[in-house]
């Protein structure tokens, strides 16, 4: 078994973070038995009775033992709000609270990546490894389509759950044209059908199940916790280790004889390497911190998803709004403690679609997410009385950039986070479109007949400018950032390919900061890809 605390002071990896892509860097990089590896975690371990239970998401978003609970700074294009920006905290990171949906992206994503200078990452190179991670409970190959990984650590199936609601949405989409897509993840993403989710036997399928727990058996392994690093040490130009708090106020100090690789996310990966220096430099002085390396691009190029939820009371059915409270919510937890089945297996999406938000479009643009329920108020995820349904809509790639940087000289100052949402020209159209192509779907013939009244935005938006004012005054983040540390070769990339820190030794970043440009979904899934494939680069240095 893995010892719980760092009690000798060098080895060989040191890895910053246990979410998604620490989990998996643990498993790989121990795997041989050569190669002595500690993880610092910040929090502790992932164990709530509600983690393992698909709908217990909306009960964890919210809980301050799993989630850091950031929010950006007010900006003007969303109208000087605050948002918040969940990210997980403890053993398997936001693998623990999310909703579970798995989405690969396309091939042009990662097609991108390499013409933007991250060789070695197009589809060819990265698909291979999306295969290693899944264990895809569907047809390993869909005619006409790719073909999906039937071994790996990672339970991947579709939502088990069929509501004659749901099947209507997905009726109505087709009645507008789109296709019934059987697998999104296996070659074309356009068209309409229910969610891929990483569950098994109807309980959430962590990281910390897929791979964390394999490298809790090996005796070269060593977890941490409750480890809040301080900053990465230097000499000269090679990083020796980090330096981490434990909560009980001592400090400690850990050597790397290979590398230190921070896997602490999109968010507290920048801050980390700003908080030891590491960064634009009139950053660095503004918060009072000697500037040690200079990279420019450290913290910049934040990109996240960012969608309106449109939501319609309903009639003639039962949904979660009814089904979740009361004797129907006894019944159902019956029901999922007899058979993991029911609502409770449900998490942040039921049905998809992939669409195109003006027909001239090569590709899709914007994705869909149906689920037949409706908040009252969506900040505490307390769902309505009434019947009803709500259908997310956000823009699958983004081109508005923002940027997150430090308050000041300790992690204590906070985070300025500034996404800058709906900057760019077709980040507005494509959003717009999506939410006008979505009302049509619901007029269909299909749906209609469920539908009593639309409740947000209403009938009374028609034209674009109302309804990007509806995006601007309601729209969140769904919870996707990434690129604040991102590789290529240019001069304001933070990490080459290989993804090391430019003009450093012994230092690797492996998480979603390192992503060029938004993938076309979900974010999970590509940052397993990058775990599995940076764990490769480590290894094949290593050898």
């Amino acid at each position: 078994m893995s010892k719980q605390s760092g009690d000798k002071q060098h080895y060989d990896y040191v890895i910053v973070g246990g979410g998604a892509a620490g989990c998996i860097l643990a498993d790989r990089l121990t795997a041989s038995g050569r190669h002595k590896v500690l993880l610092l975690e910040a929090g502790g371990e992932g164990r709530h009775p509600w983690i393992s239970i698909p709908a217990g998401f909306s009960k964890l978003m919210t809980n301050k033992t799993f989630n850091w609970g950031f929010e950006t700074e007010p900006e003007e294009n969303t109208l000087d709000r605050r948002i918040a920006v969940p990210r997980g905290k403890g053993l398997g990171g936001s693998t623990l609270i999310n909703g579970m949906i798995y989405v690969r992206g396309i091939a042009q994503d990662y097609d991108g990546w390499a013409e933007q200078g991250a060789t070695g990452w197009a589809w060819g190179d990265v698909e291979p490894y999306f295969r290693k991670l899944e264990n895809w409970a569907g047809p390993q190959q869909t005619p006409g389509r790719g073909t999906r990984g039937k071994s790996g650590p990672m339970h991947v199936c579709e939502v088990s759950e069929r509501f004659p609601i749901s099947e209507a949405f997905i009726e109505a989409a087709t009645q507008t044209g789109l296709p019934r897509n059987p697998d999104y993840n296996g070659g074309d993403q356009e068209g309409v059908g229910y969610y891929q989710v990483l569950q098994k036997g109807g309980r959430r399928w962590s990281v910390v199940n897929g791979y964390l727990e394999r490298a809790r058996q090996r005796g070269n392994f060593t977890v941490q916790l409750g480890a809040h690093v301080q900053r990465i040490n230097l000499t000269g130009k090679r990083c020796t280790g980090v330096s981490y708090r434990l909560p009980d106020g001592s400090q400690r100090t850990v050597h790397a004889r290979a590398e230190v690789v921070l896997a602490a996310g999109a968010i507290q990966t920048p801050q980390l390497l700003e908080l030891s220096g590491i960064g634009r430099p009139s950053v660095l002085q503004a918060a009072g911190i000697p500037v040690i390396h200079a990279l420019d691009g450290v913290g910049e190029n934040y990109i996240d998803h960012f969608c309106t939820r449109m939501n319609w009371r309903v009639k003639g059915t039962r949904t979660l709004n009814e089904l979740s409270r009361g004797v129907s919510l006894i019944k159902a937890v019956a029901q999922y403690g007899l058979t993991r089945k029911g609502i409770l297996s449900l998490g942040t999406g039921l049905a998809f679609g992939f669409l195109k938000s003006h027909p001239e479009l090569a590709l899709a643009d914007v994705q869909l997410f149906f689920v037949h329920a409706s908040y009252a108020n969506a900040a505490d995820r307390r769902l309505d009385v009434e019947p009803g349904m709500t259908i997310g809509v956000a823009q699958l790639r983004p081109k508005s950039q923002g940027s997150i940087h430090i308050r000041g000289n300790t992690a204590e100052a906070g985070l300025s986070i500034r996404p800058n949402f709906l900057a760019e020209q077709e980040d507005r159209d494509s959003l717009v479109g999506g939410m006008m192509a979505v009302r049509k779907i619901v007029e269909q013939p299909a749906l209609a007949k469920y539908v009593a009244y639309e409740m947000s935005p209403g009938s009374s938006v028609q034209t674009p400018e109302q309804w990007l004012e509806f995006a601007r005054q309601n729209g969140q983040t769904i919870y996707h950032p990434i690129g604040t540390c991102r590789m290529g070769n240019d001069s304001k990339a933070v990490v080459s390919p290989d993804l090391k820190l430019k003009e450093l030794e012994g230092l690797r970043i492996v998480d979603a900061s390192v992503m060029p440009s938004m993938v076309s979904g979900n974010t999970q899934a590509a940052v397993m890809m990058v775990a599995e494939k940076g764990a490769d680069l480590i290894l094949q240095d290593a050898a």
